[in-house]
Order: structure tokens, then C-alpha cells, then sequence
């Protein structure tokens, strides 16, 4: 059963499965090695613990406090970047994962576009597992839910944008956008293609799926 809840306007509120999502994640680090911390995640220059991080700062940065960081960093992403990851890096890894799990409750964000968060907890989760070859699975809902917004919005990441004039269809959940030439596969990979990740598209097939993959080189 869905532990959804659902706001006033109708719409199912994301928040119980960031927060599932997010303690799935804080699982799965606690069994890493220091080494495994230290590794090189799927995000460029960023280790895994970067990406922890960056996952505790989206957690606890509201509006505000992002607009003003952004704008001191002179709309510099990168340095704006390495400010917040510092202040969520622990001294060690363990302090690392102490502060995130603190933030698995959280229902801070720095946008009121909470599905493009769990989609931020999705998508890292497996910029951290994948390279270090562990398995991590989301739940099906939550990836389905982050497909239906990527599709139809750019945000944070071009997504519909890259899928213009293209049909996806997930084949283990239902999930079907756009229209086109076909691109099929898991809807974890749909999603990680959607999200920029090279790698995930190696898996997608159809008509479209060479169109797909070349729009990311």
C-alpha cells in the first residue's frame, strides 16, 4: 500500500517517499568502506561522500537560504556548490552519514518543486551505487513519479527537453510520455537518461533509442 499522503489540490505529496528514499540510501552507506567513500561517484569530481553531502545540504537549505548562497557565490554553481558541501562533510565518513540521516525527516527544500527533490534522491542514490557495483533499489512508485516530472518539465536538469519529440515507455511500471519514435527499457535507466547519465542509456531500446543517446554525448 502507498504511504502517500495527498495535499489540498488533490496531488500525491512526494514527502513519504523522499523520506523512504533517503533512509533507503542511509542504509546502504552505512555497510561502505572508507575507501568506498572516498571512490569516485557518477557525478564528475564529486567522491561519494560529495554526493552525501550535497544530498544533506539540499535537505536543509531552504529558498532563502540557497538564493543567498547562489548570489554570494556570484551565480558561480560550482563554488556555491563547494560551500554547502562543506558545511554538510563531516571529518569522517561516519559523521558524513550521521548528518544526513539527521536530514531523512526533513521537509526542507530549496524549491517548492518537491518531486524534482526525490528525483535529486533517486537519481544520486544511484550515482553512488552504480560505480561501486552495490545495488540499490528505489521503490517503483517513487521512480515513476520522478519519470512523470522529468517528462513533462525541465528543472534542475533538462530532461523534457531531451526527450522532445520522443515516446518513453517504462517496461516494468506503468509510464508512458511523448510521442515519436519509441525508447523503452527500466524506468530506473529512463529516469537516469532523463537525468544526463550516459550509462543508463546503454540499457533503452526502440526506434528512438540511438536518437536518445546521441542527444546526451
Amino acid at each position: 500500500m502507498s504511504t502517500s499522503t495527498t495535499n489540498p489540490a488533490g496531488t500525491p505529496d512526494p514527502w513519504p517517499l523522499i523520506h523512504a528514499e533517503r533512509a533507503r540510501l542511509a542504509d546502504a552507506l552505512a555497510e561502505l568502506t572508507p575507501d568506498q567513500w572516498r571512490a569516485p561517484s557518477a557525478c564528475a569530481g564529486w567522491t561519494v561522500e560529495d554526493v552525501v553531502a550535497h544530498l544533506s545540504a539540499v535537505a536543509s537549505t531552504g529558498t532563502v537560504a540557497w538564493i543567498v548562497s547562489i548570489v554570494r557565490a556570484r551565480f558561480d554553481a560550482d563554488r556555491h556548490n563547494a560551500r554547502l558541501l562543506a558545511k554538510q562533510r563531516g571529518t569522517t565518513p561516519a559523521e558524513t552519514l550521521e548528518t544526513f540521516r539527521r536530514s531523512i525527516a526533513s521537509t526542507i527544500a530549496p524549491a517548492k518543486a518537491y518531486t524534482a527533490l526525490l528525483g535529486e534522491t533517486v537519481v544520486h542514490g544511484q550515482d553512488i551505487a552504480r560505480p561501486l557495483g552495490i545495488t540499490l533499489e528505489p521503490a517503483p512508485e517513487a521512480v515513476a513519479k520522478v519519470a512523470r516530472f522529468y517528462a513533462r518539465k525541465d528543472f534542475a536538469v533538462n530532461s523534457k527537453t531531451l526527450v522532445a519529440g520522443l515516446t518513453l515507455r517504462a517496461d516494468d511500471v506503468p509510464f508512458e510520455a511523448g510521442t515519436g519514435p519509441l525508447v523503452h527499457g527500466p524506468v530506473l535507466d529512463l529516469v537516469l537518461t532523463m537525468a544526463g547519465r550516459p550509462d543508463a542509456a546503454a540499457t533503452l531500446a526502440g526506434d528512438g533509442a540511438d536518437e536518445l543517446r546521441s542527444r546526451l554525448v
